[in-house]
Formats: C-alpha cells, sequence, structure tokens
C-alpha cells in the first residue's frame, strides 16, 4: 500500500508543477489573479462546519470534501485527483486517526508552505480518547505483520465529530485559523462562528434534557459503536457488537448471545446500529432475545453522508438533531 501511495504522490508531484506552470501562464496572460479561498476537508462534518462559518463567503470559496462516494473513512485511500486537490489548498482539514495514516505522507510532498492544516485530534488534544474495549465486544482479528500491534502505538477513537461538545471547539479554531487567512471576511467569520455556537450549545442542552427525563441509560448497538463521544458527554452506558474503528463485520455467537442477554437483563426495547451498514447482527440479536417487540433503529455516523446529502438539505446539526430523536425513542 505505502509503495502505491508513493507511486500516487510522486504523479502528484508532477501535476501540481504542471497546474502552477498553468496558473503562472493564465496570469501573464494578464487574467484575472484574484485569489479564491481553497478549502479540502476529508469528511462531511468538517466540510459543513466550515460552510456554517463561511456563510454567504461560501460563494467565493472553493469547499471540497474528498470523502463524496459513500467511502468509509476507515478504508478510503487518495487518488491521484484528491492529492493535487489537497497540494493546491489553502486549508486542509481532516481528522488525524489511524485511518488517516496516508495524510502524513501526502503533506510531505507539498511545496505550498502558506498552506494551514487542521488535525481534529491535535486540536482537541488531551481530550480524545483512546480506542475502547468493552464487555461482549468482538475482539479485532490481528493480521500478521500488523505494525501498530507490533509497537504497542496508542490507538484513539476517531469519531471526535459525535459530540457536540468537541463540534464547539472545532469550530472556534476553524474560525481562528480563517480569520487569520482571510482577515478581509474575519468580522462575518466570527459572527457566523457565534451564532453557529449557540445553536449548537442548545442542542447540547436537549441531549442532557434528554437524558435526564430518559428511563434506562444503557444503549446496545448490534454493530460497530462510534458513539463513544457522545455516550462520555452525557454519562450513557453502552454495549456493541464491535469498537467504533473495528474492521470486522462478523459476530461470533458468543458475542451475539451476550448482547441478546443483555436486552433482557436490561429489558431493552431497542437494538441500534448505525447508517449504511448490514443490519442482519442487530436483527439477529433481536431474534435470539426472549423479549418481545424490540425495535431496530439507526443512528448516524455521518461517515456515509455525501453531497448529494447535502444536497437534500443534510447539515451536521439537523443529523445530531436526528440522533437525538433516535436516542429518545431508545433510552425510553
Amino acid at each position: 500500500m505505502h509503495n502505491k501511495l508513493s507511486m500516487l504522490l510522486c504523479l502528484t508531484l508532477a501535476a501540481g508543477l504542471f497546474n502552477c506552470c498553468s496558473i503562472g501562464a493564465a496570469a501573464s496572460d494578464g487574467e484575472s489573479d484574484a485569489k479564491t479561498l481553497s478549502i479540502v476537508t476529508t469528511i462531511f462534518p468538517e466540510y459543513d462546519w466550515v460552510k456554517q462559518i463561511l456563510g454567504e463567503t461560501a460563494k467565493q470559496a472553493d469547499l471540497t470534501m474528498l470523502l463524496d462516494s459513500g467511502v468509509d473513512l476507515h478504508s478510503y485511500q487518495p487518488t491521484v485527483e484528491d492529492l493535487v486537490t489537497i497540494s493546491n489548498c489553502d486549508l486542509f482539514i481532516y481528522v488525524g486517526g489511524e485511518s488517516d495514516d496516508w495524510v502524513e505522507e501526502a503533506l510531505a510532498t507539498v511545496t505550498n508552505t502558506d498552506m494551514t492544516v487542521i488535525n481534529l485530534l491535535d486540536v482537541l488534544g488531551d481530550s480524545v480518547k483512546e480506542e475502547e474495549m468493552v464487555e461482549g465486544m468482538e475482539a479485532e482479528e490481528e493480521e500478521e505483520g500488523d505494525e501498530d500491534a507490533e509497537d504497542g502505538e496508542t490507538e484513539y477513537d476517531e469519531h471526535v465529530w459525535l459530540s457536540l461538545k468537541n463540534a464547539e471547539v472545532i469550530c472556534q479554531y476553524i474560525c481562528d485559523r480563517l480569520c487569520e487567512m482571510d482577515e478581509v471576511n474575519a468580522d462575518t467569520y466570527a459572527a457566523n462562528t457565534q451564532a453557529y455556537l449557540e445553536e449548537l450549545d442548545a442542542l447540547d442542552t436537549q441531549y442532557e434534557e434528554a437524558v435526564s427525563a430518559a428511563t434506562c441509560t444503557t444503549l446496545l448497538f448490534g454493530d460497530r459503536f462510534p458513539f463513544r463521544y457522545l455516550a462520555d458527554d452525557y454519562g450513557l452506558d453502552y454495549y456493541a457488537a464491535f469498537s467504533g474503528c473495528s474492521a470486522e463485520s462478523e459476530a461470533s455467537f458468543e458475542t451475539i448471545a451476550f448482547l441478546a442477554g443483555k436486552v433482557d437483563e436490561l429489558g431493552l426495547t431497542t437494538v441500534l446500529t448505525i447508517d449504511g451498514t448490514d443490519h442482519s447482527i442487530a436483527e439477529t440479536i433481536v431474534s435470539t432475545a426472549s423479549s418481545d417487540n424490540i425495535q431496530i433503529l439507526s443512528m448516524d455516523s455521518m461517515q456515509s453522508t455525501v453531497s448529494a446529502d447535502v444536497e437534500a438539505g443534510a447539515t451536521y446539526l439537523s443529523l445530531m438533531e436526528s440522533n437525538l430523536d433516535v436516542l429518545t425513542q431508545a433510552l425510553n
């Protein structure tokens, strides 16, 4: 994989140099050299946060979401076109977890010394959580030659965007960097961010109130569990078939039996899944449990949100509001 990426990076350098030459030629021909702010984000939440901060000025910006084909963050690999787009942007925003290992090598080839780079895990610092295995979870099978397993490198939970509290910190940081990059529109960015932070805070309060009024404080996922940050924000317990970053897709009989037993033991009425997945594990848990009338509901992890969803009106806030509706049903 590294050899493939290295080849892509070489092609990127060549393409980037060609692009720079083309831009230079256009300028020498007397064409407008007005600068458009070019921003590249890897995933939807970052993309939407930037849109909210830019507001009306987004019409003058070139804003790109790389993962726009429904490919999961954990399996994404950049194309040559993606790498060229990154190499020519003014601001690049990425998550920074193990799934983004390709970024470091990609950025090493960038000759644009004015580029601003934002790593979400770095922004959050000590509040980033280590990947967690809870009772009943299917253990990850270690592949032969797994470098992380060999050197004992800590794996962090990458799904930081699923916390409204994290979103507030990150949006303020993005705003500050944009204000430094574009002083002309700094007041607009600051005002937009303040208004957006108030919306995030209001929704955070709604989550707190919903959990306070709930009859149950335990979630059970027949799926991966990328919602640990959300669960910790509101003091929720959880059980799941897999951790949030797990590559496993098949659950053992022991895992199914354990989760079905928890459904019965806790009197749960809902088994949860995440968006865009096969729900067969959840269905098996429901059929194995003794309890009747158990529903299967999905929470949106925003890992498969694409431009078509944006065009249909999807925003970070709207998806988190939908998640609150599902959460409220699951806890009552």
